[in-house]
């Protein structure tokens, strides 16, 4: 176990490290003493029930409490369901009962619906405190990132938020070992498609370590985690709050969040959505003009490491586009998308007909 890879998001003097390496759990106590977390203000952490019925919970109490500092944890259901107002609420009343002041932090451990939901206490809790993000799947690099937090309205998601950045991100790589292969593959795709976005070499690395990332190898892992965040942080440091550089990171998601809603967010999970998304994007690039490669490229890519490709048949393609419709990014019959015009490189083009993306979702649905 070496030094952990280090990176950081340039905000200025709201600045945060992400640390990527084994054991930064049992390391948690010294790392928030060096940046300033307060000792006498109580500190709560938020988990959820799978990750609490493991080890890294107690691992981080423990590497807190011997530091010195008080810590209460709040447990809630695993799943987007927690990402709610009720247990936002309830999140919020466990934190008065704590005694959480303006100089508390709060720690989200897990994956990215513990992520957002924390980061969104800490967001309103006495208009705003610390929080630490200790992500615990590979999906989680993307939403740890960037400050994004937010819960669901039974209408839309992520639509009650803020723009709240972390005091830093400790990626534990030993909390990864015991995902499951789908949930693997399924973050690998936020991983892919920060390569497609900004770094052709890294996705020809990704190709030819698919193996390896997909058996867990601390070393392949660690560095595709660095890169991934590095786009991460690079685009977040010039754009924190989507203004224009930043929408570049949703490559696939207007598809691919559209299939999520047809599905009820049971039948796809997040990252396998993205991933049909992607390609979907790539099928409208070469429409739009790009190379065939853009296109033999990113399926293929996704397909290493175990995502599908194809547009689920049995997703009604009324449904799929009346689901693009709602999005904000549709408008007047035209749909703002995110085009890779070649990999490692996209564009914002915001006047795609809602007729053409309707046409590829019926093309992706007879992929090979």
């Amino acid at each position: 176990m070496g030094e952990p890879r280090v990176l950081t998001v340039d905000m200025g003097e709201r600045s945060y490290p992400i640390y990527i390496g084994e054991g930064l759990i049992d390391q948690a106590g010294k790392r928030f003493a060096e940046h300033g977390i307060s000792l006498k203000s109580p500190i709560l952490i938020v988990t959820d029930e799978n990750i609490a019925a493991g080890n890294h919970l107690a691992h981080l109490e423990s590497s807190l409490k011997q530091a010195g500092f008080t810590v209460s944890t709040a447990i809630v259901p695993a799943g987007e369901s927690s990402k709610s107002l009720t247990v936002f609420q309830e999140l919020v009343t466990h934190a008065l009962q704590a005694g959480l002041d303006r100089k508390s932090t709060i720690v989200a451990l897990g994956g990215g619906v513990v992520g957002d939901l924390a980061g969104f206490v800490a967001a309103s809790y006495m208009r705003g405190i610390k929080f630490v993000q200790v992500p615990t799947t590979i999906l989680a690099h993307d939403s740890s990132v960037g400050g994004k937090v937010a819960v669901n309205h039974p209408l839309a998601k992520n639509i009650i938020g803020a723009f709240h950045q972390p005091e830093m991100v400790l990626y534990d790589l030993n909390t990864l070992q015991t995902l499951p292969k789908r949930e693997v593959s399924a973050g690998l795709s936020e991983v892919v498609k920060h390569g497609l976005i900004w770094d052709a070499d890294f996705v020809a690395w990704c190709d030819e370590n698919a193996e390896r990332l997909l058996a867990l190898d601390p070393e392949a892992l660690g560095y595709a985690l660095y890169k991934g965040c590095s786009v991460k942080a690079a685009v977040v440091s010039k754009d924190e709050r989507e203004n224009d550089l930043r929408a570049i990171l949703n490559l696939g998601h207007t598809i691919g969040h559209a299939l999520e809603a047809v599905a009820g967010y049971k039948q796809l999970l997040h990252g396998e959505a993205i991933s049909i998304g992607m390609v979907g994007a790539a099928r409208l690039a070469v429409k739009l003009g790009a190379s065939e490669q853009v296109y033999t490229v990113t399926k293929h890519v996704l397909s290493r490491v175990g995502l599908p490709v194809r547009l689920p048949v049995d997703l009604d393609t009324d449904l799929i586009m009346d689901a693009m419709k709602h999005d904000k990014k549709f408008q007047e019959g035209s749909m703002t998308f995110i085009v890779p015009v070649a990999i490692g490189r996209v564009e914002i083009n915001h006047s795609v007909s809602a007729s053409l993306v309707r046409e590829i979702v019926e093309q992706m649905k007879q992929e090979a």
